[in-house]
This record gives structure tokens, sequence and C-alpha cells, in this order.
């Protein structure tokens, strides 16, 4: 089985985020987009706190930790990756500003075909071997067929279908977990996620960073003087990122071979899963924080 995985991982991890972002194409809608209009200050201010200041803390913390190889790479691909379609989710759930949530995650998914390649180059360039070349135009090319082809046609099934599209997305949401399980069974079972080789050193350093993102998009829309419910939105982005796009750059840039050991990708991937799990749980007790007591 843990051979099988392997010799299919890039293709299942191509499964689940095509299936993530038609799930969430089938929620979109024109209407989502035009509050870009309405809320010029919000989402701006969102975006460039997605692109700029989580970058920023990412380079903190790989220097501040002194963090190497595979950790430091999966620390960066974090940061190089959009909000998730999840934020969205635990947006409504806190009471924040879901459209404005939505408008964000649409706006960053259409800018990582370009912000991706470039804040890995800059992040990670000098943790990988001198040979290494980061093959830029390839990860354009993934991130237009499997981010960006799925969530437009997502939205042309909504147009077309309005009255399947909430089953349809949610199935597709469903199957994309299904993905995400695949991966981590599969990872397991052939020995690459190794909780021992990793550590609690850098188990701590990726709490740590999610808990820097929390306090830095706390702190930069408390300075900037947004609404409750427009923080809540921008904090939600800033932590809960797309983890499914993480695992096929990571497929991509270090594809398992069967009965080659890969510690840098093993790392990479391992970083991206201890992240995956770590926001979730703090994305709930936002949502526990936030949530008007009087709802």
């Amino acid at each position: 089985m843990g051979e099988l995985y392997l010799k299919y991982e890039y293709w299942v991890a191509v499964f689940q985020l095509v299936m993530a972002m038609l799930g969430m194409g089938a929620t979109l809608t024109p209407r989502h987009f035009r509050d870009v209009i309405m809320e010029p200050r919000a989402v701006s201010i969102g975006v460039a706190v997605q692109l700029l200041l989580v970058p920023l803390i990412a380079y903190l913390c790989i220097w501040g930790f002194g963090m190497v190889g595979g950790v430091a790479v999966g620390i960066a691909l974090i940061a190089a990756i959009p909000g998730g379609t999840t934020s969205n989710i635990f947006t409504h759930f806190a009471r924040g500003n879901t459209p404005l949530s939505i408008t964000m995650t649409a706006l960053t998914t259409f800018a990582c075909l370009l912000t991706t390649p470039l804040i890995l180059g800059v992040l990670i360039t000098e943790y990988m071997p001198e040979d290494f070349v980061m093959p830029r135009q390839r990860v354009m090319v993934e991130i237009a067929l499997t981010l960006l082809l799925p969530l437009v046609s997502g939205m042309l099934f909504l147009r077309v279908f309005p009255r399947s599209a909430t089953a349809f997305s949610q199935w597709c949401v469903r199957s994309s977990l299904l993905g995400i399980a695949a991966i981590v069974v599969g990872s397991s079972m052939s020995g690459r996620l190794d909780v021992e080789a990793f550590g609690l050193f850098n188990l701590s350093a990726v709490f740590v960073f999610v808990l820097a993102l929390v306090f830095a998009s706390m702190l930069a829309c408390k300075l900037l003087g947004l609404s409750s419910v427009d923080a809540t939105a921008i904090d939600m982005e800033v932590v809960v990122r797309n983890i499914n796009l993480g695992v096929l750059i990571k497929a991509s840039l270090f594809p398992a071979v069967v009965g080659q050991a890969d510690p840098l990708g093993d790392f990479v991937l391992f970083s991206l899963l201890v992240y995956g799990g770590v926001q979730m749980l703090v994305a709930a007790a936002f949502i526990v924080w936030r949530r008007p007591k009087h709802v």
C-alpha cells in the first residue's frame, strides 16, 4: 500500500486540490467579487497582510528558530500559499464578515499564480541544494490548471445548475478530505511521516508560527482600526491556509520515489500536515472567543 501511494502521490495531491477548488467555486458568484468595490479598505488590508506580513512572519520564524532543510521550506511554502476555503466557513461560525472572507480567498487564490512562485523563490533558495532552480513556470501552470480552472468551473456549475450546486460543493469537499486522508495514511504506511525524526522542537516551531500569524494579524487589524467582524475575517484568512495547494506543490517539487529516502520532502510534508492540524484548533478557539456572546 505504501509503495502504491508513493507511485501515485502527485495525482492524489492533484485530486484533492481539484475537488476542493471545484467545491469552493460552486459557492461563488460575481456578487462576491463586487464586495471588492463595496469594501475596498478591508479587502486591501486583508490582501496586504496575506501577501506581505505573512511571508515576513515566516522569514522571522525561520531565522529566529534557526530552521533548516525541510522544516524551513515547509514554513516558507505555508506562507506562499493563499488562504484556504475553510476560512470562509470558520468566519461564518465566528460571526465575522463572510463576504469579505470569500472575496479575500478568491483574490489571493487568483493572485497566487504569480505570488506563490515569487515568495517561494525569495524564502527557500538558501535551503535547497546548490543545483536547485525554482521551476516558476511549472508552478504557475499547475496553479492555473489545478486551482484556477476548477474554481472557475465550479462557478460555472453554480450558474448553470444552481439547484444542484450546494450538494455538488459538499461532495467535492468530502472528496477532497478523502484525498487528504489518503495522503496522511499513505505517507504514514510508507514511513514518510516519522514523528520522532521530526522532533518536538520542529513541532513547537510550527505551532509558534501559527500563533505568530494570529497575533500579527490581530495587531495589524487593531492598529488600522478595522471593525471586529472585518478583523475576524482577516484573522481567519491569515491563519487557515490552503494546505491542499501546499501538498500539491510539495508533491511536484519533491516527488516521492519508491525505494529512495527523501528527508527534505518528508519534512516539508510533515510541516504542512502539522500546520493543517494546528490551524484547525486555533480557528476553533477563535470561533469560541470571537463569536458574540448574545448570539
